[in-house]
């Protein structure tokens, strides 16, 4: 994004808030919010991202080994990459990376609002060295099902 800024202005630059009301829209704008605060609902003891296909629900829970785990985890994943289809060309790691970690934030502290009696894992799956850019995922579960929610009180201790 600091060359991107960095054009405007005749090379004096431009601020990131600037740029996207300079380049946005209000279309997309709303657009994002299915991205940047989807809605969430429960179904049937799930906790789902809103828009979801009862049908591939049916197909993943009849999956050999499959756990509602690993069901709430593959209906609610979403590749950071596939956000946009058509901007294969700006896509860097860097900002999968950035964008990934921010969803994952604003994930967690909806899912904390909406559901706060039923506490959920969000992650953010990054591949190993040398994987694909398709491969940064991000994700939730409930606790309840499996995982092990992150002990923020003990992670901020760590960093001072």
């Amino acid at each position: 994004m600091k060359a991107e800024l960095a054009r405007w202005n005749n090379g004096a630059g431009i601020d990131l808030e600037s740029w996207a009301g300079c380049t946005g829209n209000y279309a997309l704008a709303v657009g994002y919010l299915t991205v940047f605060w989807p809605i969430f609902t429960r179904f049937e003891g799930y906790i789902l991202r809103e828009g979801f296909s009862v049908e591939s629900l049916r197909g993943f829970e009849r999956q050999p080994g499959s756990t509602p785990k690993s069901v709430e985890w593959v209906m609610n994943h979403l590749h950071i990459s596939t956000i946009h289809t058509h901007d294969d060309d700006q896509l860097s790691e860097d900002k999968v990376v950035l964008l990934g970690k921010a969803l994952k934030e604003i994930y967690q502290a909806k899912l904390a609002w909406q559901f706060p009696d039923s506490p959920c894992v969000v992650e953010l799956h990054e591949p190993s060295e040398g994987g694909e850019i398709i491969d940064y995922q991000i994700s939730f579960w409930q606790a309840k099902h499996g995982g092990v929610l992150p002990n923020t009180s003990l992670e901020r201790t760590r960093e001072r």
